[in-house]
């Protein structure tokens, strides 16, 4: 996403001057029109914020971020984060979803099945254990977003041995949750396939999380992504 004309600067790379970033007062006025005045934050250790520093970059997770950018342009906003690292699609329904349920969100952000796919599953059963999770917040009226993984099976940072099956099961999963995440009405951010999914610039030193420029690349993600489904409603009204 640009979001305004940018050139980075080769000499002090810094959140200000990525093209794909954004500012987060622009941020807040894009996502001013929306109706959410109340957002719960569910998954791993994704929308958890688990990240590494970096210089010239906010050390804001992406999930922050988005409840920044809400809370700052509506009184009375409010969010909760039960995020937890670590946890299985199934695991995040059992411990979180009656959580943010009675929070009685209008807007949810998810990221789930990062840690089901580090391993071999099978595809429908992954599809009905997001289902399961979804589809609570979708039919309470619950706006659901959900935020897709980089790719980081093709970054270099995956062992040769693994990054072919492990690129295959980490596609799937996002195509499972963007096809779960639209059947209900909601909106899939496609991190997985952005420019910079695979560039392991992305990622903190512990080879599988994002680091604080991770984190901004995702949030600008985001919010091109609820701005895009905005005018596709708009276009099909």
């Amino acid at each position: 996403m640009t979001s305004r004309a940018r050139t980075p600067d080769p000499r002090r790379p810094s959140e200000a001057d990525d093209p794909w970033c954004i500012d987060r007062d622009l941020a807040a006025e894009l996502l001013r029109p929306e109706p959410w005045q109340r957002l719960a934050i569910l998954g791993d250790s994704v929308t958890a914020g688990v990240r590494e520093p970096l210089d010239g970059y906010r050390d804001v997770s992406f999930a922050d971020r988005l409840a920044e950018a809400l809370g700052s342009t509506r009184p009375g906003f409010a969010s909760i984060n039960v995020a937890t690292p670590q946890l299985t699609v199934a695991e995040i329904r059992e411990q979180q979803l009656p959580r943010a349920m009675a929070f009685a969100p209008d807007a949810v952000l998810v990221s789930a099945g990062g840690n089901d796919a580090f391993h071999r599953f099978d595809a429908e059963q992954l599809r009905s254990r997001l289902a399961g999770l979804l589809r609570p917040l979708a039919g309470s009226g619950t706006v659901v977003l959900t935020v897709g993984l980089f790719d980081l099976a093709r970054s270099g940072l995956v062992p040769a041995e693994h990054a072919d099956a492990m690129a295959r099961r980490f596609d799937e999963l996002d195509r499972l949750t963007a096809s779960v995440t639209r059947s209900l009405g909601g909106i899939h951010v496609d991190t997985h396939h952005h420019p910079l999914a695979a560039d392991p610039g992305l990622y903190s030193s512990d080879g599988v999380h994002a680091n604080a420029r991770g984190h901004a690349v995702a949030f600008a993600s985001i919010v091109q992504a609820i701005i895009g489904a905005d005018v596709g409603r708009r276009t099909r009204s």
